[in-house]
């Protein structure tokens, strides 16, 4: 099949295009590197022409609140368009697990709406909601510091390996189109504020984490099960200490 990966330069975008051409796939990078601009349109039509299957993991370049929903939606119905002249089978695109339990970040709710453009268009679609990434996990501990302090909420958290993710999204597009949400995550569950005291203290981090229930996520508010999956999810092979071993070898 023609897979056409909006986003195919970034992090899971690399892996995904790479994952497919392995399957035997003819697996197209699309973004702004390549000439293809969501937002503007520019070249979409062209990448899109012959397309079975296209799956966007693309993502805003910024997060303030007005532009990555500005981002999105327009994106989305830019790219949503252009499937439907080419005839595309299948539209699938990567979203977040409880992006529609965190109603006061500005992002979460950009995904949400994306998510309800893409299942109003008519076209066969998958929308795979994945936890949060191994390496995100810096970034979250880094965002949450007050001087030499991390402020974590105590929350479950599932996160799992960038490889997986695009492994796992490389099943659901090949495959026939789910018309519904598919949840996929790791291996194991962790306290959010104890996973970030075990991340502190294998790059031997003096910062100390802090348990606040008040804590904010990125701004928002977190509940008990916001950031892990409901029953059902698929769940993917690597766990932390796999994880780690993983990205400390030598390449």
């Amino acid at each position: 099949m023609k897979i056409v990966v909006i986003g195919g330069s970034g992090l899971i975008g690399s892996k995904l295009v790479d994952n497919l051409g392995a399957r035997g796939h003819e697996a197209v990078p699309a973004s702004p590197k390549t000439g293809v601009n969501t937002l503007t349109g520019e070249g979409v039509a062209e990448a899109l022409a012959g397309a079975d299957v296209v799956v966007d993991v693309s993502n805003s370049p910024s997060f303030e609140a007005a532009a990555v929903l500005e981002f999105f939606e327009t994106s989305t119905r830019n790219l949503l368009a252009a499937a439907a002249a080419a005839g595309v089978g299948h539209y699938a695109a990567l979203s977040i697990v409880g992006c529609d339990r965190i109603p006061d970040s500005g992002y979460m709710r950009a995904k949400v709406a994306q998510e309800k453009l893409v299942v109003a268009a008519g076209i066969p679609y998958s929308v795979v909601h994945a936890t949060q990434f191994f390496e995100f996990l810096q970034g979250i501990i880094d965002a949450a510091t007050d001087g030499d302090t991390v402020h974590l909420a105590p929350v479950l958290i599932q996160p799992m390996a960038a490889d997986d993710v695009a492994a796992e999204v490389a099943e659901v597009v090949v495959g026939a189109p789910a018309n519904a949400v598919v949840e996929i995550a790791g291996p194991e569950q962790f306290r959010l504020d104890e996973l970030g005291r075990s991340i502190l203290a294998s790059q031997q981090d003096p910062r100390s984490v802090v348990a606040d229930p008040d804590a904010r996520y990125f701004g928002a508010t977190l509940g008990e099960r916001s950031l892990v999956p409901a029953d059902g999810a698929r769940i993917a092979a690597t766990g932390l200490d796999d994880w780690r071993a993983r990205a400390t070898r030598p390449r």
